[in-house]
């Protein structure tokens, strides 16, 4: 067998042979492999809670559990392990049901120990491969997310300014802001932003995971911390490590939690539940609230120390309501997106419509807008999405001024106008009652662009 440092590559050999596990792993510790062996499949079982393994060498034939039901356990526990099937008897039948139930390979005993070594270093080879497909996958997935983003109003102007730069710190960041308003998304804008960028961003709504199961989630849990605990289980924060953790709904935390989240987020280090080791994670923290943190405190529902660890650097989303600018291009963004996913040819909205959408107050934010958008383009006609398309709370409602300045109230006309007739330039001036260079100083003032 040729002599190549594994990097530590770990390996499980379970035969009820003993001079087949003494030689296997001689073999394999000398080539720099970490070894552990198992005599049978009670025993491989009890040695998986040491793993994860990135081999397992796994004999077809044992007393008692099989290989074959043993190798099903085995994925249970551990769907990234990569198993290989050792025969006496060259069984084709036993190594094709081996292979349809995910083995890599089969060897047949005597086993010729470069063949094996060989076989073991294709296997790696593709199962690092494998692992970094998905990081990629997941990689460009989160890149793509922050082009979701549309708006050009002065406030998401500085929303966007203020992630960029304090993306490229280490600093802990708070976002409030108005339920759908985008949070999650202003947190990854800065995770891809950041050195941090190419680890992932684990999410966690702290508000949607009952008390009883958010220690857990947050930090792991080991098998037979409680009831139904069956499996050895990585927390978020384990999970998180050299990348970013995003807490949404932070304010809806119990007291108790709160104690345990501040010694994580000064320490760096957490146990899991059930478990005495104590884990060191690098992650970096995002966290979201929709409510008033700073009464919470005043009441005592929320740690004070907590409240000073997370809220370091603030971005503060402004609702839908103060930014009417942004709902024309908004609303195209949409279209295009369910046109796409619904492959219907709808690709504009009546002005009519348009001007029924900027007036509505849209108490759910970007996220209502979508909804009604998504609707709209089921009950559509190709290719308007006309009034009687909306649903009634949009139709009945009255419009609102909340925070509109007179300014505010001009530019969102503007863009109404320019959005009627198609950025024409001369009829929107026309019905402006304003010459075109006039609307062109106007356009300039107010950083409009055509969507």
């Amino acid at each position: 067998m040729p002599s190549h440092n594994q990097h530590r590559a770990s390996l499980l050999i379970v035969d009820d042979e003993f001079v087949v596990r003494d030689s296997l792993s001689k073999w394999f510790r000398q080539d720099g492999y970490r070894v552990e062996t198992a005599e049978d499949a009670a025993a491989a079982l009890r040695v998986m809670d040491k793993g994860p393994w990135d081999i397992v060498l796994l004999d077809i034939k044992m007393p008692g559990m099989g290989g074959l039901e043993l190798q099903k356990r085995i994925k249970e526990i551990d769907p990234t392990s990569t198993i290989v099937m050792i025969t006496a008897f060259a069984s084709v039948e036993s190594a094709v049901q081996a292979l349809k139930e995910g083995a890599f390979d089969y060897v047949t005993k005597p086993v010729d120990p470069d063949h094996l070594s060989h076989l073991v270093q294709n296997a790696l080879r593709q199962k690092s491969l494998s692992h970094e497909n998905i990081r990629l996958r997941e990689h460009i997935s989160t890149l793509l997310m922050p082009d979701e983003i549309v708006g050009d109003s002065p406030q998401m102007k500085k929303v966007i300014e203020m992630a960029s730069s304090v993306a490229q710190t280490d600093t802990t960041v708070m976002i409030r802001g108005e339920s759908g308003t985008g949070k999650e998304l202003i947190a990854r804008i800065i995770h891809v932003n950041s050195p941090r960028k190419f680890f992932p961003i684990i999410a966690v709504n702290c508000g949607a995971v009952p008390e009883s199961l958010l220690e857990s989630e947050l930090f792991g849990h080991e098998k037979g911390a409680f009831t139904g605990a069956q499996y050895k289980r990585k927390g978020k924060f384990e999970l998180a490590d050299d990348g970013s953790i995003f807490l949404d709904e932070v304010g809806t935390i119990s007291p108790r939690m709160q104690v345990q989240l501040l010694r994580v987020i000064e320490s760096k280090h957490f146990t899991r539940v059930g478990g005495t080791e104590s884990i060191k994670s690098d992650f970096r923290v995002i966290c979201a609230t929709n409510r008033d943190l700073e009464q919470a405190v005043k009441e005592g529902a929320f740690r004070e120390d907590l409240y000073y660890r997370l809220n370091v650097f603030t971005i503060s989303l402004p609702p839908l309501r103060e930014r009417r600018s942004d709902i024309p291009p908004l609303v195209q963004n949409f279209v295009r997106k369910y046109s796409q996913a619904m492959n219907k040819a709808v690709t504009s909205v009546d002005p009519s419509a348009l001007d029924l959408l900027i007036r509505y107050s849209w108490p759910g934010n970007v996220r209502e807008l979508e909804n009604v958008i998504e609707r709209a383009m089921v009950l559509a006609a190709p290719p308007t999405i006309k009034s009687c398309d909306l649903p009634f709370q949009v139709l009945q409602s009255e419009p609102t001024a909340d925070g509109d300045s007179l300014e505010a109230i001009e530019r969102t006309h503007i863009i109404n106008i320019l959005a009627r007739n198609a950025w024409n330039i001369t009829q929107s001036a026309s019905v402006l009652g304003i010459d075109r260079v006039t609307l062109y100083n106007k356009i300039a003032k107010y950083g409009l662009k055509r969507p």
